[in-house]
């Protein structure tokens, strides 16, 4: 856990709305547009994040598609960092990196321009939501690939209820998982 001040863990969760039976029966979907509505709470969110990245020595921000790099680009801005998006396979121009993962019915696959990590890079990756971890895994093990260290993963929310943190543990490697907001 962070060490962000229970003020702004409470502002940031006011924020967020529950959406019950999207986007199937029976899930409550966690909705952060209002509180990226909200230019204080979403300015909250972006100095926390901000300050983790300074913590862990980054020097370069990964957003994970989609709503991790609405998070993250003001983030790398904010830290004076660059800002470096991983897609969904075949949405990145030119030279890539992929990586596959496994989903609850299948696979996906994700990418990273391959000219976009250095050796001397220290990489905090930002995504919305933690759950079951299988996005964020695949995206460590990218930057690995790249030839880059991974400083840390942050996230504005961990779903406790799903095995993310526990599936992340190995391959962090002892960089810092940080949540903001625990449900």
């Amino acid at each position: 856990m962070t060490a962000v001040t229970d003020e702004v863990r409470e502002l940031l969760l006011s924020r967020i709305t529950d959406v019950p039976d999207y986007p199937k029966p029976g899930v409550v979907f966690k909705d952060i547009t209002p509180l990226l509505a909200d230019p204080g709470a979403f300015g909250a969110l972006t100095e926390a994040l901000a300050d983790l990245a300074a913590r862990c020595g980054a020097t370069k921000i990964v957003g994970l598609e989609a709503r991790g790099f609405i998070l993250a680009a003001p983030v790398a801005v904010r830290a004076g960092l660059g800002f470096v998006p991983v897609r969904k396979a075949g949405k990145l121009p030119g030279a890539t990196l992929s990586q596959a993962y496994e989903l609850e019915y299948g696979t996906a696959e994700i990418e990273i321009h391959a000219e976009a990590l250095r050796a001397e890079d220290r990489v905090l990756v930002i995504d919305d939501v933690l759950a079951t971890g299988g996005t964020a895994e695949a995206s460590l093990e990218l930057i690995r690939r790249a030839g880059a260290r991974v400083a840390g993963l942050a996230v504005l929310m961990e779903l406790s209820f799903l095995p993310g943190r526990a599936r992340l543990e190995p391959a962090l490697a002892g960089a810092p998982l940080d949540a903001l907001i625990v449900v």
